[in-house]
């Protein structure tokens, strides 16, 4: 597997809005989609919370895959969010911040549509700035209880091949299988609403979900059919939007997944588990170098036990850069921090992240030797989760802007796929 950035990112040309009732809440929910800068990623603002807490749209932010994907950050919470990253996802939208009033999205009609709509409305323009896409090289599986079980194909794009079977006489055993683009999601997925089972219904009632299920926002089979007067908008709608589902969930990889995922009985959980299997493959494979470490040696000034880059694996002059960092049980710092629970100090990878952060800005000098880049500022320095002995720090650096002898760059570090810290930065260039 390898991870890759080729397209640009791309963000709302506008804004947009849409409001409704949350499925399992029953309470009304309202949202408003605004652009958001490359890097950003998908965010979820509870603007009804103080401070107006985010909750990233990634893997380490699953709490929750009962009856739909729900994600936290602290004491932030936001259900049912897959439907509203599927028409993200079809959208290859990648920086988009949703502001909720609240703990769930609409559920509209039951179907991505709604989503779909409001943000084509809004209309989507590129950034510039290069997408991370994952890209296999070879087949991966991965699997779940309740006999959900995935391969995923080398593909230059996106399709799902998805089998469900459910004990039921318009349901059965059905299969589809669907390229993952704009037009044809619209056309083909986007309608494809939600279903349940009316058997189920008090059971879940008693467990504070399905509150605002009508048969006017999912379709809602009886023992004989569909429960209501909304025929079905498809004979095997049943498939169509499991596999919306699946693309909705892959969104969590943080990236645009480039590969045919052939899917047997997919659910949420088994979709979470792919694509952490995805992001594990991605990071699992070591980057070729194009700079060592001799080299990283001639441009930066650091030496043990201050050197905190190995190799260098991307490069986009004046553009991008991507290092790795690779944490051994030997570094000094580990003596201390801390006995028995070894952990790296997050100064010391926002550290790491600086010094591949100076070899974008050295490669750009026609004296590098004779020069030195100083850090000035550090701004929306976060850190997601610790860094331990074993793990490689993947560091994605971009220039947001360089004027004279100061610029601006935007970091985010991984561990196999997954964001340990993340920082704005600003640094100058001094003579040595």
């Amino acid at each position: 597997m390898t991870e890759r950035a080729r397209p640009e990112q791309q963000t709302l040309g506008g804004e947009a809005a849409v409001e409704g009732v949350g499925l399992h809440t029953g309470e009304k929910a309202c949202v408003r989609f605004v652009p958001a800068a490359p890097g950003t990623g998908v965010r979820f603002r509870r603007t009804d919370l103080a401070n107006a807490p985010e909750v990233p749209a990634t893997l380490s932010h699953v709490y929750s895959t009962d009856r739909g994907t729900s994600l936290v950050a602290g004491e932030a919470r936001v259900h049912t969010v897959e439907h509203l990253l599927a028409a993200i996802s079809a959208l290859q939208i990648d920086n988009v911040v949703a502001e909720l009033a609240g703990p769930e999205l609409p559920i509209m009609d039951g179907s991505f549509r709604p989503f779909m709509l409001a943000l084509a409305e809004a209309g989507v323009v590129g950034q510039g700035k290069p997408a991370r896409v994952f890209a296999p090289t070879a087949p991966l599986t991965a699997g779940v209880s309740a006999g959900a079980s995935y391969v995923v194909a080398p593909g230059p794009s996106l399709k799902i091949s998805a089998t469900i079977e459910f004990d039921h006489p318009l349901v059965r055993r059905q299969f589809g299988s669907f390229p993952i683009a704009a037009a044809t999601f619209a056309e083909e997925l986007a309608g494809a609403r939600t279903f349940g089972f009316l058997a189920e219904a008090e059971e879940l009632y008693a467990r504070g979900l399905a509150r605002g299920a009508t048969a006017d926002n999912a379709i809602v089979l009886d023992e004989k059919g569909v429960h209501g007067e909304n025929p079905l908008r498809w004979p095997d709608e049943f498939v169509r939007h499991k596999i919306g589902d699946i693309v909705g969930d892959l969104l969590l990889t943080g990236g645009r997944v480039q590969a045919h995922v052939v899917a047997e009985r997919p659910s949420h959980a088994g979709n979470v588990a792919l694509a952490e299997a995805i992001v594990r493959a991605a990071g699992s494979q070591p980057a070729r170098p194009i700079v060592d470490i001799s080299q990283i040696m001639q441009y930066l000034p650091h030496r043990y036990p201050m050197l905190l880059v190995d190799r260098i694996v991307e490069f986009e002059a004046g553009k991008r850069i991507v290092g790795i960092k690779n944490v051994t049980i030997n570094e000094p710092f580990f003596q201390g921090h801390y006995p028995g629970h070894p952990i790296m100090p997050g100064v010391l990878i926002i550290e790491a992240m600086a010094q591949v952060g100076g070899l974008l800005l050295m490669e750009m000098l026609d004296d590098p030797e004779g020069k030195v880049v100083y850090f000035m500022s550090l701004d929306n320095v976060k850190w997601r989760r610790p860094v331990t002995p074993g793990d490689q720090i993947r560091f994605e650096l971009e220039m947001l802007q360089l004027r004279r002898q100061v610029c601006r760059m935007r970091g985010v570090g991984y561990v196999e796929g997954q964001v340990v810290a993340e920082a704005d930065m600003m640094a100058g260039i001094r003579d040595r």
